[in-house]
């Protein structure tokens, strides 16, 4: 249960629970009954435009948003923001890209906002601060209800219980 270290012990041992039961994926689809149908980069990327012109008009504009087959956990993540500067002539204009690992192809559509909400908030807040988690909270107001979520989605997938694989 690594993706749940520094939790409340006694929710981890309900997941537990859950696991040794083969419960995790009944449990995934009383919360979440279907997978999302986002499968390709453009919707993708105007699923996060349109998140973006909701909430963070004011940021840097993105210049892609895709799914990537090479994130995975070796990244220790589920997403990657990049930032490339490049210089013309007297100005330097930056560059946003946003990556979403493949793997959420399959999950709900709450658990794929959560990601693109997190990887967005990047554009203003680089660190993992208070800040940065003020602003997934005010596009995503469960915010932290997901990224609980998403982790215990990665302890079925490890644990070979996702309901819809």
């Amino acid at each position: 249960m690594r993706y749940l270290s520094g939790y409340n012990p006694q929710i981890i041992s309900q997941i537990a629970e859950l696991v040794d039961n083969n419960k995790l994926g009944e449990h995934f689809l009383s919360r979440y009954p279907k997978k999302h149908d986002i499968r390709t980069d453009k919707a993708l990327y105007d699923m996060a435009i349109a998140l973006k012109n909701t909430h963070m008009r004011q940021s840097d504009p993105l210049s892609k948003v895709i799914f990537d087959e090479k994130i995975n956990l070796s990244h220790h993540a589920l997403g990657l923001h990049s930032y490339v500067n490049r210089r013309q002539g007297h100005k330097v204009k930056a560059k946003n890209e946003i990556r979403i690992s493949s793997r959420l192809k399959h999950t709900p559509f709450e658990l794929l906002q959560m990601v693109v909400v997190h990887e967005l908030a990047h554009l203003r807040e680089k660190e993992h601060n208070k800040a940065f988690y003020q602003l997934c909270t005010f596009m995503l107001a469960d915010y932290h209800q997901l990224e609980f979520d998403m982790r215990v989605w990665l302890v079925a997938e490890e644990v070979g219980q996702l309901p819809y694989a």
